[in-house]
């Protein structure tokens, strides 16, 4: 609990209506997974100014601060304990500029990432970041993780999304990256150390996003293939055909499109049950007539090849949407029960045997257990839902165990896109060296000495 000398600071520095205490807390700050924060004092500042003057106050005295944004992330980065104080970029949600000639909107840290996309939209462009959370999670949220989400394959993650961002260190230190310039090469690129570092090394306030040519059409399929090696050979052969003009490749392995197409789920299969696995399939360009034409001979030209058993495309936008409510409906595993969620990547080519591996020791530890896969593929990311059919803690570890030390030996990595935070960090070396993880603690204690910024997160 901060001392009353603090409140007193916080409330003087943001006014009284935006420090909350007590139960007031709770009913702001609850995760979207359900984490209820232990923290008693939430503080909403609206500039990078006022997050300077909080950082200040709580770094003389010693006090942890958990940074939070749009409460969407699922590996527990923004949970809090009762010694800790929660500080929210909610506020720092404008748009302060968008430069249609050189495609960047500056922004704030608290601006929900729909919005920014909306804005670009308006403006003839687009920002391509896109994830399902996009209604609640945040631009900081995005960049402290991070974030990667439906594009990849073709623009990126965030950090090839930022051009430049404001920080404010553990001690107040307001430092301004902010950059509207693709190309800057005068000195270190110092964005970077806030960039998937989750708010462990300063609190973003601000940022310098990169906008694309908006497109005008959009070709959506979704199709069967007998097993995942025609999936690999049906992904090259797209590409290769869409001339870079493939977007997104997303698996759904038979549980996962079942459970998303089956009561009581909202929607019915698109494409009949009892595949090997299936993909959507969408390709972003500018002429929707020949970009449906062409989307629709190159699957013609698969199934002749025998890549694909069935297919369907989209005739319109409201198909389209519904080819895309199948894949992003994943919260349909939680009626099932206690459940252990991965976000994994390794090489497409050791997905199949180490799926195998996986399976085979769940099986044995938990014969009932469920397992759900779908995910990127194309960007070498696996998403594995466990349902054990037990729960408990040591239930939990040994999945965990199960899921992440097979990568060891493919060079994988236990995170994709979602980050460390407190659930990931005791296999932290499983994908890092003992030099990465030593140098990442330099880091820490260079620009956090007293290790305020969100303790315990990434490494304890």
């Amino acid at each position: 609990m901060a001392s009353d000398d603090l409140l007193a600071e916080l409330r003087a520095a943001v006014g009284d209506q935006h420090v909350l205490t007590g139960e007031r807390v709770r009913e702001t700050a609850t995760h979207s997974q359900g984490y209820v924060p232990g923290a008693t004092v939430l503080v909403r500042p609206r500039d990078t100014a006022e997050v300077a003057t909080i950082l200040r106050a709580c770094h003389a005295r010693g006090q942890f601060v958990v940074p939070q944004g749009g409460l969407t992330g699922l590996v527990e980065g923004t949970v809090s304990h009762e010694n800790e104080l929660l500080l929210s970029v909610e506020r720092l949600n404008r748009i302060e500029d968008v430069d249609v000639a050189g495609r960047t909107m500056r922004v704030g840290a608290g601006l929900k990432l729909q919005h920014a996309q909306e804005e670009a939209d308006r403006n003839g462009l687009m920002f391509p970041l896109d994830l399902g959370a996009r209604g609640s999670c945040t631009i900081g949220g995005n960049v402290s993780t991070n974030a990667g989400g439906l594009r990849v394959l073709r623009y990126g993650m965030t950090r090839n999304l930022v051009l430049g961002l404001e920080a404010v260190l553990a001690d107040g230190t307001v430092l301004s990256s902010l950059n509207r310039v693709l190309k800057n090469n005068a000195g270190y690129d110092l964005k970077q150390l806030f960039i998937g570092t989750e708010g462990t090394l300063g609190v973003v306030t601000r940022v310098d996003l990169k906008l694309v040519a908006r497109p005008s059409s959009a070709a959506t399929a979704l199709v069967a293939c007998r097993n995942f090696e025609d999936l690999v050979a049906l992904l090259s052969w797209v590409d290769a055909q869409l001339a870079g003009q493939l977007s997104a490749f997303e698996a759904m392995w038979p549980e996962f499109y079942e459970l998303a197409t089956t009561p009581p789920a909202a929607r019915s299969p698109i494409l009949p049950h009892g595949q090997g696995i299936y993909a959507l399939v969408e390709s972003l360009g500018v002429n929707a007539d020949e970009d449906q034409e062409r989307l629709e001979r190159i699957l013609s030209t698969a199934l002749e090849r025998e890549l694909i058993v069935d297919a369907a495309i989209a005739k319109s936008d409201s198909e389209r949407q519904a080819f895309w409510a199948v894949r992003e409906d994943v919260f349909q595993v939680r009626r099932l029960g206690f459940n252990c969620s991965y976000d994994v990547s390794l090489p497409i080519r050791n997905m199949p045997a180490y799926l195998q591996v996986v399976n085979q020791t769940l099986r044995r530890d938990f014969p009932e257990a469920v397992i759900v896969v779908f995910g990127h593929i194309a960007d070498g990311n696996l998403h594995i839902v466990v349902v054990p059919n037990k729960s408990g803690e040591a239930v939990h570890a040994q999945v965990d165990l199960a899921v992440y030390e097979p990568l060891r030996s493919v060079d994988g990595s236990i995170s994709a896109e979602h980050g460390i935070g407190l659930e990931r960090r005791m296999h932290l070396g499983i994908s890092r060296t003992p030099e990465e993880i030593s140098t990442m603690r330099l880091l820490k204690r260079a620009l956090d000495p007293k290790g305020i910024l969100n303790p315990g997160k990434v490494f304890s």
